[in-house]
């Protein structure tokens, strides 16, 4: 049973770690790329993938609570491909008009930071996530 905890902690430690070797997301080693919101392997989708495979593997595939974990999934990755994004368009443009209007020096940056831009995901990371989630949940079923 201890592995309906520990697999989807780990599922999402790795997919954040796997995001700081992985030289097309950009990230440095700090403790902000370590919390970072988007890039690949979803950490979202390999977390609650991997919450979702542990409970069918352990009650069993008839269980409440793994019926529930499959729409809270649902939820989850939905949200990471679509309003994250939809919100990630959102910051670039409010950026490029605060770029704009400073330059006009009608408003200071300083009183309008940047906004993160990438927040969301592509449906390649959440996929990659989701194998990932699967995948460290199997071997945790198998190893507890």
């Amino acid at each position: 049973m201890l592995q309906i905890l520990i697999a989807p902690l780990a599922a999402a430690l790795i997919a954040q770690l796997a995001k700081l070797l992985i030289k097309s997301n950009g990230l440095k080693f700090n403790c902000q790329s370590f919390s970072s919101y988007s890039g690949m392997p979803s950490s979202h989708a390999a977390m609650v993938i991997s919450l979702t495979a542990s409970l069918g593997l352990t009650l069993g595939l008839h269980s409440p609570l793994f019926y529930l974990s499959i729409i809270l999934s649902f939820f989850i990755i939905r949200d990471a491909l679509g309003l994250r994004n939809y919100v990630g368009q959102h910051g670039k443009i409010l950026n490029d008009l605060a770029n704009d209007l400073s330059n006009s020096q009608i408003i200071s940056k300083e009183k309008y930071p940047a906004l993160i831009e990438k927040i969301g995901h592509t449906p390649a990371q959440i996929i990659a996530g989701a194998v990932l989630g699967f995948l460290i949940s199997l071997a945790a079923y198998y190893i507890f």
